[in-house]
């Protein structure tokens, strides 16, 4: 999983670190090569850190509860960069309030959003689905 490159960070002006770092060290584990631009990070720096290491996959978290805000137009500016092939994955607590989570996903996949992770998922939860991703993505039957 080496030849796959991931984009990780915490998107807009969120700051929970451990979750990133955890993320961080277990793909890393898992055999893929990832860039962790770390927190508080704008939709500029996701776009042109996939343009700069040719990415596979974007994965945005956001913990604070306002990724819906921080994410609108992120797909739109990958598009604009030649970058529609990228997967984008989220996961976390991306809204305020209590919301039914199906509700969540489908606002978050009509963002353009490839998978949407709730609260509490593990690596180990969507790893199997990203890895099938990124091969379907690539083409890659074996």
């Amino acid at each position: 999983m080496k030849d796959y490159t991931l984009i990780l960070g915490v998107i807009g002006s969120d700051v929970h670190a451990i979750g990133n770092k955890i993320l961080e060290v277990a793909l890393g584990d898992a055999g893929f090569h990832v860039v962790n631009l770390g927190v508080l990070v704008s939709q500029k720096e996701f776009v042109e850190a996939a343009l700069e290491t040719d990415a596979d996959a974007i994965l945005v978290s956001s913990l604070y509860g306002h990724g819906e805000i921080d994410c609108r137009g992120l797909k739109d500016n990958l598009v604009e960069a030649g970058l529609d092939h990228v997967l984008l994955y989220i996961g976390g607590y991306l809204v305020v309030g209590n919301q039914e989570w199906s509700q969540v996903e489908a606002k978050f996949q009509t963002m353009g959003f490839d998978r949407v992770f709730p609260p509490g998922t593990m690596v180990e939860d969507f790893l199997p689905q990203l890895k099938a991703d990124l091969r379907f993505q690539r083409g890659d039957t074996g």
